[in-house]
């Protein structure tokens, strides 16, 4: 395909990676958790924005992927959370086939993490107490989006956030939906990555056995 203009073809694109250190199996935490939480501080010092954006990544009933960037709102060792509204795409793909994938793009960092695991929802008293920590016009952007519903214009966006906020008296406490709540990702696979030099990267990965038990996997890159 001719190219023309100042668009600059993707294929001659090119970032040479030159990380000061690289991800050996001497420097990587014991566990995964720990060595996310690492990377995680780190990328949050580096002032990187939204360092919590990740790419989750569902498939339907049929086995159709999507995948879309969404905020990490909490973590530990047993996993990874995220809310939103249970009617959306990637809430009823992830009623329909509980399994995901999450990727953390710390570019500037020259990493990435990989995650895959099993969805669960959270309980409804973990979904409150978000729920309630999150500004008021957040509150009601949850009450009046069908999300991933078509709409004819913005205007009937617009329209229902107005009702919503005349349905909630301002000041009064504004209860979570009950089509709207948390997820966690249990990882049974977490993949640290590295750029090197020449495309040699550092690919470390945490997996979990079929009995149970969690290695560690040097990947090619």
């Amino acid at each position: 395909m001719d190219v023309t203009g100042d668009t600059v073809p993707p294929a001659n694109l090119r970032n040479e990676y030159a990380a000061d250190l690289g991800l050996t199996e001497t420097n990587l935490a014991g566990d995964w958790y720990t060595q996310f939480d690492r990377w995680f501080t780190e990328a949050v010092a580096a002032g990187l924005p939204e360092p919590n954006a990740m790419v989750l990544g569902t498939a339907d009933a049929a086995g159709r992927p999507s995948a879309r960037t969404v905020l990490l709102k909490g973590y530990g060792p047993d996993g990874f959370v995220l809310f939103t509204n249970y009617g959306s795409r990637k809430g009823t793909e992830l009623a329909a086939s509980p399994y995901a994938s999450l990727v953390f793009p710390w570019f500037v960092l020259e990493r990435q993490v990989a995650v895959t695991g099993r969805v669960e929802r959270l309980d409804r008293a973990e979904t409150e107490a978000y729920f309630a920590s999150r500004p008021r016009g957040s509150q009601l952007g949850a009450w009046a989006s069908e999300q991933s519903r078509v709409l004819p214009d913005r205007a009937a966006l617009d329209a229902a956030y107005r009702a919503m906020a005349e349905r909630f008296v301002d000041g009064a406490p504004i209860p979570a939906p009950p089509h709207w709540g948390g997820f966690r990702i249990r990882p049974d696979e977490v993949e640290f990555w590295q750029g090197q030099a020449s495309r040699l990267h550092d690919r470390l990965r945490f997996r979990v056995t079929d009995g149970g038990d969690w290695v560690v996997e040097r990947l090619a890159p």
